[in-house]
C-alpha cells in the first residue's frame, strides 16, 4: 500500500494562545498573533495558493520564550516574527523558494536557554 499524497504541499500553525495578564508570559495572541495569521492566509488566497498552503490558527505550542511563533508543516520549521513584512518573507522565500528565513528561525531544543524570554517587539 503506498502512501496517499498530502492534502497540503504545506501547513502553517500559529499560536494565537492568549492567557491572563497577570501570567508570567502573556501568550502569542497579545502579539496580534491572529490578526497577523488572518493577514497571511489572505494573501495566500490572493496568490491563488490556497489549495497547496493551508493557514491555521492553533492553541499553544509551547515555544512561548519566543512569542509569537508559527510552525510550518511537514518539515517542522519553527520561526518567530513580528510584523505582516517577516510573515510575507516566510511565505516568499520558505514556502516559495525552498530556502529557510534564518534570521527569524527558532533554536532546536537543545540550544534553547532554559529561563530567558522573547521581549515584546
Amino acid at each position: 500500500m503506498s502512501e496517499p499524497a498530502p492534502y497540503y504541499r504545506a501547513h502553517l500553525f500559529f499560536c494565537t494562545h492568549k492567557r491572563d495578564e497577570d501570567y508570567q508570559r502573556r501568550g502569542c495572541g497579545h502579539f496580534d498573533a491572529d490578526a497577523m495569521a488572518k493577514s497571511l492566509k489572505a494573501v495566500v488566497k490572493e496568490r491563488g495558493l490556497s489549495k497547496e498552503i493551508r493557514v491555521n490558527m492553533a492553541g499553544c505550542l509551547h515555544r512561548c520564550r519566543h512569542e509569537p511563533v508559527v510552525v510550518v508543516y511537514p518539515e517542522g520549521v519553527w520561526y518567530s516574527f513580528g510584523s505582516d513584512a517577516d510573515l510575507l518573507e516566510i511565505l516568499e522565500t520558505h514556502l516559495i523558494v525552498g530556502k529557510r528565513v534564518t534570521r527569524l528561525l527558532l533554536p532546536d531544543r537543545g540550544e534553547e536557554p532554559l529561563g530567558q524570554h522573547h521581549k515584546p517587539r
